[in-house]
């Protein structure tokens, strides 16, 4: 016969809950000492009861392996900060420089501080305005097309209503 899945959530009674964690706990402290053993590796387990009993399992000295694991997590954990913070610095370095760049251009787009600029620099400054220039056009023209259609269909709108009231259609009183 096999048994149905267990549904992973708090076991509502208090003795089910005690014999489940008994019986688990003496597994997992089993399986901590079967890898230790079977591939040789340094376990070390600490689990607490509901009521805070400490219960633990280790392959070797406790104290040493949690000092041994301190030691690692700390070393991990410099070492990340330590090269993020120079990747930091040097994307800060980068991205003022492109700030910098930008104001420059910016600069003389608007025709300030051209004094240091070649003939070659000017004309491509000039072109840079024309492109932009015939940009804005374009755009200009496509905004003043829509609206002289959205006029058109007012005008043809109010043509209509025009012609049905001189046909009296809103008015059956009037004359036709």
């Amino acid at each position: 016969m096999v048994r149905g899945k267990t549904q992973m959530k708090r076991i509502e009674n208090p003795t089910s809950r005690q014999v489940t964690f008994s019986k688990r706990r003496n597994g997992l402290l089993k399986k901590a000492f079967e890898l230790s053993v079977l591939c040789d590796v340094e376990v070390a387990l600490i689990i607490f009861s509901p009521r805070g009993k400490p219960y633990e399992f280790a392959s070797s000295s406790m104290q040493e392996t949690i000092e041994r694991y301190l030691r690692h997590t700390k070393d991990n954990r410099v070492k990340p900060t330590e090269q993020s913070m120079q990747h930091l610095k040097t994307e800060a370095e980068k991205m003022l420089k492109k700030i910098e760049l930008l104001e420059v251009s910016r600069r003389k787009l608007l025709g300030e501080n051209l004094g240091s600029c070649t003939l070659e620099g000017l004309q491509q400054i000039e072109q840079q305005l024309e492109r932009s220039v015939t940009r804005v056009r374009a755009r200009k023209a496509k905004v003043f097309k829509d609206q002289i259609e959205k006029l058109k269909e007012k005008i043809d709108v109010y043509t209509f209503e025009g012609s049905d009231l001189h046909r009296g259609s809103h008015y059956p009183d009037l004359p036709r």
